[in-house]
């Protein structure tokens, strides 16, 4: 039996369009939000009737190229010749008068399925603005390109005391499994009260698959999110923005690629192959990164390839494979400082990352354990709010 096609959330609202004809919107999107068909979202929603006065766009900017961490200036939609609000420069949250002249708001981005991808808290700030100014919110709901399976969910859970962020606000493991819509419920009910949340849900997805395995419409959500592959890796490879690890920045193969001028490439793949980690492959690699960390200079290390996604976990992968450096090259392997507009220091990235607090010191000294980062309370804490 064939599968339906895929509908996303955007499909869907726009066949609704009539019932809001004299409904002005305001639209947090960007150029990867497109619909099933790859059509500009913002595009289809105009040409169905929509009225749009404004948009609003999450950090990499409209274009979704911007790089990473950089401020992102207001601009004028070359697309629509609407005006376009940044939420990645001064502030992140809109103020009243960026709703003033608005009666409702539509969110429609696609996520990477990751707690420290920026897009998610991006809509937690639209979420508290239209509660406070009373607008309704729209959520265009997306499937998650790494896959909804809640088993696969994994990593800490965030320390909001100690390592809330813009990168992690709140209590969630490091990969979510979740759509966007599903943890805009969680926070409604749990974060954000009083909220007008109305959640437009995709059609015919099925949790278990990725866009990887079923092929629908991939569009990089930013400029390292390359394919799904990537996305696949990126809940656990974005973890060594918090060493001084070069994780792939700066070439063609962003969170695929590891390595550093200190690292012996042949020793590390023996030992990495040596924990046997089921649904990955590895080879040892050297590569010069054109920007990021170790711009110009050979690196070693490795290259990873997922096999089987189903079985994959890249959280507890790459905690292994920290701990891995951290022995190997004590006196080498050290913290790093990654500096942000949000984060103009660059302190306690890791600690945003993982969501333990001096994640560093405790990972040095072996303080971290398996337990750590294979959370099994997120699938009975979500389970009331999925809507898939």
């Amino acid at each position: 039996m064939e599968n339906k096609k895929l509908s996303f959330g955007i499909d869907e609202f726009i066949q609704y369009i009539p019932d809001h004809r004299k409904v002005r919107f305001g639209l947090l999107t960007n150029n990867a939000a497109t619909t099933s068909a790859g059509v500009p979202g913002r595009s289809a929603l105009l040409k169905a009737g929509c009225i749009i006065t404004k948009l609003f766009s999450p950090e990499h900017g409209l274009t979704a190229k911007g790089e990473d961490g950089a401020f992102q200036n207001n601009i004028i939609d070359p697309l629509t010749n609407l005006p376009v609000i940044s939420l990645y420069a001064e502030k992140l949250m809109p103020d009243e008068n960026d709703l003033s002249d608005i009666d409702a708001v539509l969110f429609d981005i696609p996520d990477a399925g990751c707690r420290f991808y920026t897009y998610l808290w991006t809509m937690t700030y639209m979420m508290e603005a239209c509660a406070k100014f009373n607008k309704p919110l729209f959520i265009l709901d997306r499937p998650n390109p790494a896959g909804g399976n809640i088993n696969l969910s994994e990593g800490p859970m965030l320390d909001e005391q100690n390592c809330s962020s813009f990168i992690g606000r709140w209590n969630i493991p490091v990969r979510h499994s979740c759509t966007l819509g599903e943890l805009a419920n969680y926070f409604s009910a749990t974060k954000i009260k009083g909220l007008d949340l109305n959640i437009v849900k995709v059609q015919n997805w099925i949790r278990e698959e990725t866009a990887k395995s079923v092929t629908w419409f991939f569009v990089p959500p930013s400029p390292a999110i390359t394919d799904v592959e990537t996305a696949l890796l990126y809940p656990g490879m974005g973890l060594l923005e918090g060493i001084n690890v070069n994780e792939g920045r700066g070439t063609s193969t962003p969170f695929k690629i590891l390595g550093a001028p200190w690292i012996n490439a042949s020793d590390l793949q023996k030992k990495f192959l040596s924990l046997s980690i089921p649904g990955i492959s590895s080879r040892p690699v050297t590569y010069k990164p054109l920007s990021g960390m170790y711009m110009n200079e050979p690196c070693h290390g490795l290259q990873l390839s997922v096999t089987d996604a189903g079985s994959f976990r890249p959280v507890n992968t790459v905690f292994q494979l920290i701990c891995m450096l951290l022995f190997l090259y004590p006196g080498l392997c050290a913290e790093r400082f990654y500096k942000t507009n949000v984060n103009p220091s660059g302190k306690n990235h890791l600690d945003k990352l993982t969501g333990l607090y001096q994640s560093f010191h405790k990972l040095k000294s072996g303080q971290i354990t398996e337990a750590d980062y294979n959370n099994t309370r997120w699938k009975e804490i979500i389970q009331p709010y999925l809507l898939y």
